[in-house]
């Protein structure tokens, strides 16, 4: 890491009714004096909010007027002196804002990622709160969300702490024991075998918690299904909340399936408009349509049977539904909601009168909505919510997504294995304590308290920029 100063926006490019930039390092206050003019340089207040007419240094031209919020270090995120500034969200604006800071001497762009890399080299944050920020600004759904705050809030670190502690402990004893293996009789391992199994469990216990972030970015899978016609596309868009999907009152409008993203309580969601599944098929098109619509059910998390409850032979549609999928509710739509409940326990007293009517529940439950009115939207959401993203029994368990964490963890792990061995066969105090060495360390490199710079560089190469 060089000593120059560093600029970059915080926020995307794109208009907005405000953007963010951030300054980092030793020259913040020349560029406060550069934008603003010596006095506002020298009469700075740390986290004061300041409204000011920013200049370009060279042309003297007005940039923009804006507020401006200046950190003193070590009291910043990076550590350093930090100015962050707050003009207008016209990208026009913030080009010529940053070009302007760029120019002056002793600034450059920032790297992707270097204001958390600064961050950590100036012990702001350890590693495995830095790879964290990443998490928060990428979760997808609430609990990865909460688990990533877990993280950065360092209950992880906690975790590896406490055992790097227990094993510099046992390494300190082992250690003593070589110094004065030659004075004293062989060493005495009356208990130590607990140790090490209870350590062997406690980093096994963090192992096995690892989630891939590949599974993790995997958003959820919801797909509409059901009869041509069956209101299937409008209730996409009553969920949406807009005109998204084409709608008709012509069966087959929807000939390929249309995914759109929608959010519920729990995070976003893939949301899947699938063509009509008939009985026999008009034309070649339409049993292309019908075959691709249930491949994409066999990739769903949540199947949902949309079943048009304006339809006499609302009944006979329970009976001749495809019977190779098998829906996790059933939707009845486009119809009066009085008349379809009354329809629906009727229906379901007549097939299944061992469950009585149920109302929309996690499995082959049902629901009567309407897409043009929105009654009993809310109630389909949060049906949904429920099965995509379940709640785990303990909300303040955490899991790890990095994977250069979960190396280092499977390393200590194998060096702990050994030396359980070791006390079994032959209880070497050299070599017990050099293998509790390689377990130190390899704990001490997840929090970054041993790191190599190519490590760095690795993690934090995947960052965007301003951050």
């Amino acid at each position: 890491m060089d000593s120059l100063t560093i600029v970059a926006p915080m926020t995307p490019m794109g208009v907005s009714a405000v953007a963010a930039l951030r300054v980092s390092g030793s020259q913040v206050r020349r560029v406060v004096a550069e934008l603003f003019g010596e006095k506002a340089a020298s009469s700075l207040v740390p986290r004061m909010a300041n409204l000011g007419t920013a200049r370009d240094p060279k042309s003297h031209k007005v940039l923009d007027s804006l507020l401006y919020i200046y950190f003193a270090a070590p009291n910043s995120y990076t550590g350093e002196d930090v100015l962050e500034l707050y003009p207008h969200g016209n990208p026009l604006i913030v080009r010529d804002l940053l070009q302007a800071i760029r120019g002056i001497e002793g600034v450059r762009l920032a790297e992707p990622g270097e204001y958390t890399r600064r961050a950590f080299l100036n012990g702001k944050m350890d590693l495995t709160q830095a790879e964290s920020v990443a998490d928060v600004i990428h979760s997808a759904n609430r609990a990865e969300l909460e688990n990533a705050h877990r993280l950065l809030s360092g209950a992880l670190s906690k975790k590896i702490a406490t055992l790097t502690a227990q094993v510099k402990d046992i390494s300190a004893r082992l250690e003593l024991d070589v110094d004065f293996a030659e004075e004293e009789a062989d060493p005495d391992y009356n208990g130590w075998q607990e140790k090490f199994e209870n350590i062997r469990e406690s980093i096994k216990a963090i192992l096995e918690s690892f989630r891939g972030k590949a599974s993790l970015s995997r958003l959820p899978l919801a797909v509409l299904y059901g009869a041509p016609n069956a209101g299937k596309s409008s209730l996409v868009n009553a969920l949406l909340g807009e005109d998204r999907v084409l709608v008709s009152n012509v069966p087959g409008t929807t000939r390929d399936f249309v995914e759109v993203r929608l959010f519920l309580d729990g995070g976003e969601i893939r949301l899947v408009d699938t063509a009509g599944i008939a009985d026999k098929a008009t034309d070649e098109l339409d049993a292309l349509s019908m075959k691709k619509s249930r491949e994409i059910l066999d990739e769903a998390d949540l199947k949902i049977l949309v079943v048009d409850g304006s339809d006499e032979r609302t009944g006979g549609a329970l009976q001749t539904r495809d019977e190779t999928v098998h829906p996790d509710f059933t939707v009845y739509s486009k119809c009066d909601l009085a008349v379809v409940r009354q329809k629906v326990t009727e229906l379901v007293d007549v097939h299944q009168p061992d469950q009585g009517p149920r109302a929309c529940r996690g499995a082959e439950g049902s629901l009567s909505i309407s897409s043009k009115t929105g009654e009993g939207l809310a109630e389909l959401k949060s049906a949904m919510n429920a099965v995509l993203f379940k709640k785990t029994e303990n909300a303040e368990d955490l899991w790890i997504t990095s994977e250069r964490e979960k190396s280092c963890l499977e390393e200590a792990l194998a060096g702990v294995d050994r030396v359980l061995a070791q006390l079994r066969e032959n209880p070497a105090v050299e070599l017990l304590a050099f293998e509790m060495q390689l377990v130190r360390r390899a704990l001490q490199s997840i929090t970054g308290e041993i790191s190599s710079e190519d490590v760095l560089q690795s993690i934090f190469a995947g960052f965007c920029i301003g951050k």
